[in-house]
């Protein structure tokens, strides 16, 4: 049985007024995103991917056609979309456990206080970062700290998780354990996410189907069902099937960086 279809970009396009006029960001971009499927957009740097996640997040409206969640167009941010930045997004005066909590005492969620405890318990505990409830982010390591966006998206229960680059400012072992920790609570929680990433290698072992688009303006140049099942695990990208894959889709970006190197001179 097919999954049903949470997300729709129907013919969106969006342009932007620049110094030097108007500048098209995404032409006729269309594509859907099913219950509980994790989907990456990978392309060169600057040429649409955080747009389509700002504007499915309800922070922009599209200049032509629509996008859609279960059917209805995005008319502004909603609490079923938990949104995580690759700078962490965790206020720096809060504690980890107060950080968890702070979108459970806002008015949409508010519960009370033994309810939020048993919330922030849980995922302190999932996430690994119990023994440092009473800690402030600045003492926390970048790792540590974007365990606790994850959380606090988390915690308020969105149905979609939107994520710009989360892992990108990362050590290339703690964006590894990130990557697992991220596919075990997915495996627990479920959730549909869309995740925007430069790493094609990142893409290919977290989604279940990756978008691939051109430079700017941004068209849709490749979408790619991953074949390979969850839950996953590291030794996966020593399967020949991964590499192949993997330097396809490799050599369709350097295209697309190319290309956005071409516009850039001509500019």
């Amino acid at each position: 049985m097919t999954a049903r279809r949470r997300i729709e970009f129907d013919h969106v396009s969006m342009s932007f007024t620049g110094p030097r006029g108007p500048m098209s960001v995404l032409d006729d971009v269309s594509f859907d995103i099913r219950d509980r499927e994790f989907v990456s957009i990978i392309g060169p740097s600057g040429c649409g991917k955080t747009t389509m996640m700002s504007l499915l997040a309800g922070f922009l409206t599209p200049s032509r056609g629509t996008v859609k969640l279960d059917g209805r167009p995005v008319s502004g941010p909603g609490a079923d979309r938990g949104v995580m930045f690759q700078d962490y997004g965790v206020f720096p005066w809060l504690t980890v456990r107060e950080n968890i909590e702070f979108g459970l005492k806002l008015k949409r969620n508010r519960l009370t206080r033994t309810a939020r405890g048993e919330i922030s318990d849980r995922y302190m505990a999932l996430m690994g970062l119990s023994d440092f409830a009473a800690a402030y982010p600045k003492t926390l390591s970048g790792g540590m700290r974007q365990r606790l966006a994850l959380a606090r998206a988390y915690a308020v229960k969105p149905e979609f998780l939107l994520m710009d680059e989360p892992f990108g400012a990362l050590d290339a072992q703690t964006r590894t354990d990130m990557q697992d920790l991220l596919l075990r609570v997915l495996y627990a929680e479920g959730k549909t996410v869309m995740l925007i990433t430069h790493s094609v290698e990142e893409a290919l072992y977290l989604s279940s189907q990756i978008i691939v688009v051109s430079a700017r303006p941004a068209r849709i140049r490749r979408v790619v069902q991953v074949p390979f099942p969850y839950p996953r695990s590291v030794s996966l990208l020593d399967e020949p099937e991964f590499g192949r894959i993997r330097s396809e889709l490799r050599g369709i970006v350097m295209q697309e960086y190319a290309a956005q190197k071409e516009q850039s001179r001509g500019s």
